[in-house]
């Protein structure tokens, strides 16, 4: 029997990236675009494009049982950039497959789409998540929170600061954190599940029962880097003047950005348990803890930490 085929997009980023690696151990057939030019894999087909490119589009689609749409954007001067990359975008990956008949779609969103209405971010992957359900697609939208492990830039500057022994975090609240290789496996669980999770949204995390406080949390990525740490809960006055002290310093490469505050500020950004997947589908299996200090690890491999 020939193994299905899934294309991908966002294959060369930090979630697809895994997820393209544990599809092709899995030995399923992937189409991923791509902007640059890849090494050749078997069972790999490398589609050079974009996703304001329709004809890369329409060839990525065009054999597969099933598509993972990843890409995206997570920072953008203003709120077109963001429309573009994530609502835009998924509409054209969207009107690629209803052009060949391609149905199965499981789209990653963000939880903070959950909040459109304190960034600029949430709100176009609010939008993506329009798009998506009026598709008439056979789809699933999975909702990460924050997304950790090896490879990942995002929570670098977390261990960045927890390693000088001192963490600046967000006043109060709480959040739920995923794996990226669970979220991986998820997404290619749903693949081959086509009847109980068709139109659900699914938010996931790690398992901890009710998130992590921020405190918390800081204080198990000191532990993953050998470090007690101090944590500092840092109001939205300063956390706003240090996004324009980022936004100068690093330009577009700024990590903090004034449309990051709010969504930073925010006090739940944990899963709702009526919404995640059921457990005879998908079950986390990277405990919290191991998983930050392999990240850790990683970091340090690579002359990052």
């Amino acid at each position: 029997m020939q193994q299905m085929r899934i294309a991908m997009t966002g294959a060369t980023g930090f979630v697809g990236a895994e997820t393209l690696e544990q599809a092709l151990a899995d030995g399923l057939r992937v189409n991923a675009l791509t902007r640059r030019a890849q090494p050749p894999r078997a069972k790999l087909k490398w589609v050079h494009g974009s996703l304001d490119d329709a004809a890369a589009l329409d060839a990525l689609v065009r054999d597969a049982d099933a598509v993972i749409h990843i890409a995206g954007v997570v920072n953008a001067p203003d709120r077109e950039g963001f429309e573009a990359g994530n609502a835009r975008g998924t509409m054209a990956v969207v009107d690629a497959m209803r052009k060949r008949g391609i149905k199965r779609l499981i789209h990653v969103s963000s939880l903070a789409a959950r909040e459109p209405g304190l960034s600029d971010y949430g709100w176009s992957k609010e939008l993506a998540e329009k798009h998506v359900k009026a598709s008439g697609l056979d789809w699933t939208i999975v909702r990460p929170p924050a997304i950790y492990g090896p490879g990942d830039k995002e929570m670098l500057e977390l261990f960045r600061m927890a390693k000088r022994g001192i963490m600046l975090l967000p006043p109060g609240g709480r959040l739920s954190v995923i794996h990226v290789r669970d979220l991986a496996a998820l997404l290619l669980a749903l693949t081959q599940e086509r009847e109980n999770s068709l139109t659900r949204t699914y938010e996931v995390d790690d398992g901890t029962p009710g998130g992590w406080d921020h405190q918390d949390f800081g204080a198990a990525i000191g532990q993953a880097v050998g470090r007690t740490v101090r944590t500092f809960a840092t109001p939205g006055w300063l956390l706003n003047i240090a996004a324009r002290t980022d936004r100068m310093v690093r330009g577009k490469k700024a990590k903090l950005t004034p449309d990051r505050v709010d969504y930073f500020c925010h006090p739940d950004w944990v899963v709702a348990k009526r919404k995640q997947p059921p457990k005879r589908l998908w079950l986390p299996q990277v405990k919290t803890q191991d998983g930050l200090q392999a990240t850790a690890a990683a970091y340090r491999e690579k002359g990052w930490l």
